[in-house]
């Protein structure tokens, strides 16, 4: 069966229980074997015009393992001419019994039109990959083969704190059972995969690496059909694969699986749908260059260089784990430690998004510096503008084993009241451990012509400045790319304070912007038409006290009466 010989299909209509056929996987190294398959029924409308082929599997090692992880691909042949993919298994089965996914209905793949990015979801912390299918189960019983997934270089930490999440998205997290070896760059040799080849799809490559293992079912030309069912339903996409080989087999009561390693690049997956996975051979991914240095103390010491894949739910959550795993390589599990985030998320012909954070602490400081970096991307990557392209991820982490935290204790005005014209100047005291403190002023002055009344200054932390920036704007829907990366702009650094000068008057939020203290007749048709945005908060004025490499916290408010 040579690259590009033309394959006779099986129709589902002809098949029949008691049919005896062969199926085609790997089982050791990169040789094709041959394993036996008996028909046992059809298994009719279980999806939208999509029907199960139930089989009994033979021989090989079958007996033993059952139905395996990497299996999921399998091209099974009736009177040599190919009928589908194996795809679907019983979980805790005591013979190997599975479901094959018809051909005709993974070629479908090839001919799905692109489709519009998916609705921008407002990232969430907790789960970055919300927008993301979950697995399909038939039944009950009979489920999508997991889908074995690869680490390499990531901690034992990093794997259970997102285990969760990865399962929720069909993929079986493997740390240390797989991924032998680092991606050839090289292109290789189309010839070199065949039907019942195992490829390798990659999510990240370099320092740190993520691999999908699955089976080639059908080659037609340069066109690839893999898997017999999505991967994580990404539709059009743009993922790399390689050939890969069985290094062996891990029986398990659950479910067994293949321990492979990835070798060269094939080409690209540009299609993830509900009945299988499909690409070209001989393309390559676009892949987004990351790096992530590490210092303690401000002198470096190691530095990751890796490659991820360009999608818009995925790419957060990889470099959520990438930073995760960083730091939790080199640093201590307990104790008072600081970690500083700086760096920048550079995009195509526009500049660069900052990203800046400080977290202290004596517990789960991986997960916070985790989403430093990753937030941001989620934002921009989700925000469903495709002229927005990410060209480069850059992140500095500077570790200290010292509490490194600034309250905000008290603020005081210069003076009570004020007329236009005149500087009033606020300080702030800030108090760290072993009774350190620091008093920081800034002045204020008032606009000639300003109103009578209440000016508030509020000092605050970035988190709490932030949200009340956005809490107006969470959820809505940028119009352009421009108000998308000015939301991103109200995201505040955690080592600084914000002295923000506002009045107890209507302000509203209309497409991001606010627009402080309207004519009382705009207000009023403003307040008709959208009242959810309305605050009785106008913000004047904004500045800003560094906290000296500190994480601040906390916030405090003084009142200065302006006098006409």
């Amino acid at each position: 069966m040579s690259l590009g010989a033309p394959m006779a299909f099986f129709p589902i209509g002809d098949v029949k229980p008691g049919m005896k056929g062969s199926g085609r996987t790997v089982f050791q190294g990169g040789k094709v074997e041959e394993f036996g398959v008996e028909i046992l029924g059809v298994l009719e409308n279980v999806g939208p015009r999509q029907s199960l082929i139930i089989a009994r599997l033979s021989g090989g090692p079958l007996e033993h393992t059952g139905v395996m992880q990497g299996m999921s691909g399998s091209p099974v042949y009736i009177d040599g001419k190919l009928v589908g993919a194996l795809a679907f298994a019983f979980p805790y089965a005591k013979d190997p019994i599975g479901a094959i996914r018809p051909i005709e209905e993974m070629v479908r793949v090839a001919r799905e039109e692109p489709t519009a990015r998916r609705a921008a979801v407002p990232p969430n912390p907790e789960n970055l990959v919300a927008g993301l299918a979950k697995p399909e189960a038939y039944n009950g019983q009979l489920i999508q083969i997991a889908t074995p997934v690869s680490f390499g270089g990531f901690t034992n930490a990093t794997m259970e704190h997102f285990a969760g999440q990865l399962r929720g998205l069909g993929l079986e997290p493997r740390q240390g059972a797989g991924m032998g070896g680092r991606v050839d760059e090289r292109m290789g040799n189309p010839g070199d995969l065949q039907p019942g080849s195992m490829i390798s799809v990659e999510l990240m490559t370099g320092d740190l690496a993520v691999g999908a293992d699955g089976t080639v079912t059908h080659i037609d030309g340069a066109q690839v059909y893999a898997f017999g069912h999505r991967f994580m339903d990404l539709g059009p996409t743009g993922l790399p694969f390689t050939r890969s080989e069985v290094l062996a087999l891990l029986p398990s009561v659950n479910t067994s699986f293949k321990i492979s390693a990835p070798h060269e690049l094939m080409g690209v997956i540009s299609q993830d749908r509900n009945t299988a996975i499909s690409g070209t051979l001989g393309k390559r991914a676009k892949l987004l260059p990351v790096e992530i240095s590490m210092a303690r103390g401000g002198k470096s010491f190691d530095k990751y260089r890796i490659n991820m894949i360009d999608d818009r739910y995925l790419s957060p959550l990889l470099l959520q784990m990438a930073v995760f795993s960083a730091v939790d390589a080199t640093e201590r599990g307990a104790g008072e430690t600081s970690i500083a985030v700086k760096g920048e998320i550079e995009l195509e012909g526009r500049a660069a998004i900052p990203v800046s954070g400080v977290y202290t602490g004596a517990a789960a400081l991986a997960q916070q510096a985790s989403l430093a970096g990753a937030l941001p991307l989620a934002y921009l990557m989700q925000g469903g503008f495709d002229g927005l392209k990410v060209k480069r991820i850059a992140l500095a982490i500077d570790a200290t084993d010292a509490h490194k935290q600034l309250q905000i204790e008290d603020v005081t005005a210069s003076r009570r009241e004020v007329r236009p014209g005149e500087t009033v100047e606020i300080t702030t005291r800030l108090a760290g451990e072993n009774g350190y403190e620091v008093l920081k002023t800034v002045k204020y002055t008032v606009p000639v012509g300003a109103q009578a009344g209440t000016l508030y200054f509020s000092v605050s932390d970035g988190l709490q400045t932030s949200f009340g920036e956005l809490r107006a704007t969470y959820g809505s829907t940028a119009r352009n790319p421009e108000q998308l990366i000015a939301a991103l702009g109200k995201l505040r650094a955690s080592d600084k304070a914000y002295v923000r000068v506002w009045r107890a008057e209507a302000s509203f939020q209309i497409n991001g912007e606010e627009i402080p203290d309207p004519p009382p007749f705009l207000a009023s048709i403003l307040n008709a038409t959208i009242p959810a945005t309305a605050a009785k908060n106008s913000k004047v004025a904004e500045m800003t006290i560094d906290g000296g490499g500190n994480a601040v916290t906390g916030s405090k408010t003084v009142q200065v009466e302006v006098r006409i």
